[in-house]
């Protein structure tokens, strides 16, 4: 499967896209696993990127109609639920497995000598991430946990599920509770694909915070998810927007849309070197719904100074 593979290009310092998309509400929680191909890929500038008038006009359109301070409050306190309702309609069918996180991440196939890497996967879901890594014998321990519940229970129940090469665990990453599973400085990896985005962004820089403390001196954070302008920011419709670059879906599970700088910024506040930090392009075509049209994501490398005395 080549749905989420991203062969990056160098990209011309003065290129300009630009972005029209067919608007439309989008009540999928991620359509990256939508019958889709990738006919290009370049790493950009949202500096250069120009919007045209009629994705203008529908970011415009959302402003007419906010969601109300009430209904956000509550999407905030029905966050946990409303996932688990997305796994109990969708079971382990919505997510394709993910085939290409070792060819972008390169870091998840390196050694640490004879010492056994650690791995942790934050947002687990059902296992597309981690179940693809296994069938490639990588030789590290895996780590997953998830918001959902009822996400980790078909982690655990994957014929794959071993307990001598991962362990899944509930658990939600803007707490102490990542912490208290894992100890500091515990893992050699951390991988956050598509995860950020759907919690608050008040709560990103405590994310970071946790994530720090469980990485090991020298271990490195892998980072991707939805970049600001992005095919389904165009999409959404008037009552979806709870506020600046924040949306809420049709089922109650919500999308942030990040820039450059936001990541950033996260890591100079949380004491992470940026090793990489850049806007992918990918052109995206879906035959069935008529789609063509680019998306954008941010592919990020946060690396902990291996200076630091490990406990």
């Amino acid at each position: 499967m080549n749905n989420d593979v991203d062969l990056k290009n160098s990209c011309d310092e003065n290129h300009s896209t630009e972005l029209n998309p067919k608007p439309r509400d989008n009540g999928n929680p991620q359509d990256t696993n939508a019958a889709e191909s990738a006919e290009e890929s370049l790493t950009i500038s949202l500096e250069d990127f120009h919007l045209s008038s009629s994705a203008k006009q529908s970011l415009d359109r959302q402003n007419s109609r906010m969601i109300t301070e009430f209904k956000a409050n509550k999407l905030e306190a029905d966050a946990r639920k409303n996932w688990d309702l997305f796994y109990k309609r969708n079971e382990t069918k919505f997510f394709k497995d993910r085939h290409w996180t070792t060819r972008e991440f390169e870091e998840l196939t390196g050694s640490s000598g004879e010492k056994r890497r650690t791995l942790l996967e934050v947002g687990c879901g059902v296992g597309n991430f981690v179940f693809p890594l296994l069938e490639e014998g990588l030789d590290m321990f895996i780590y997953c946990c998830d918001f959902s519940a009822r996400g980790v229970q078909f982690v655990k129940q994957n014929p794959q599920y071993d307990e001598e090469r991962m362990k899944a665990f509930v658990c939600d990453i803007t707490t102490e509770g990542l912490v208290e599973e894992l100890g500091e400085n515990s893992v050699d990896v951390i991988s956050m694909v598509f995860v950020l985005s759907a919690i608050h962004p008040d709560k990103h820089k405590q994310v970071f915070r946790n994530l720090y403390k469980v990485l090991n001196p020298g271990g490195i954070l892998l980072f991707r998810d939805y970049a600001l302008y992005d095919m389904t920011m165009i999409r959404f419709g008037p009552g979806s927007k709870i506020s600046d670059r924040l949306y809420s879906r049709q089922d109650g599970t919500r999308t942030y849309f990040f820039t450059t700088e936001d990541l950033h910024n996260l890591a100079e506040e949380t004491d992470l070197e940026v090793s990489e930090n850049t806007v992918v392009q990918r052109r995206t075509v879906n035959k069935k719904e008529g789609v063509d049209a680019l998306r954008l994501f941010i592919q990020s490398k946060f690396r902990k100074p291996s200076d630091l005395v490990k406990r």
